[in-house]
């Protein structure tokens, strides 16, 4: 999907680019906080994903509740939980992701990419960032 048709799809918007979270991305993306964080149980982000564009492998922890949702709402993506094969992602798509768990996202390389990202309330909840998606690993979907 090329950037002309995705901005016509992307109703919640692209935002700024996600200047604070670049070193964990391969490529470009951007934000758009849906909610002030200060006045919401929960955080919810339109997150942007440029063609080819992917995060590094991450977890989200927690000692309990914890971990995140993701709701794909423009173009098409990847999500991919260590050991398993990846989803391709798409509007509508709906992906619960328990705390603890390896995983990654991001738009698949023909395509920009947006989904809303829930970051779900817990106890002791930390995000840990690792290595990236290689270029070889992602060239295999």
């Amino acid at each position: 999907m090329n950037k002309e048709e995705f901005d016509k799809i992307n109703v919640f918007g692209k935002g700024n680019p996600n200047d604070n979270y670049a070193k964990y991305f391969i490529g470009n993306s951007y934000l758009n906080p849906l909610v002030d964080p200060d006045n919401s149980p929960l955080f919810l982000a339109n997150v942007t994903f440029e063609p080819s564009c992917r995060n590094n492998w991450h977890i989200h922890h927690a000692t309990s509740g914890g971990g995140q949702i993701l709701i794909c709402t423009a173009g098409y993506g990847w999500y991919q939980e260590e050991g398993k094969d990846a989803v391709s992602l798409e509007p509508g798509k709906v992906i619960v992701i328990k705390p603890n768990v390896k995983h990654w996202h991001g738009a698949k390389k023909d395509s920009w990419f947006s989904h809303i990202s829930i970051e779900v309330s817990g106890i002791d909840t930390e995000n840990e960032w690792l290595e990236p998606v290689s270029d070889s690993e992602y060239a295999k979907l």
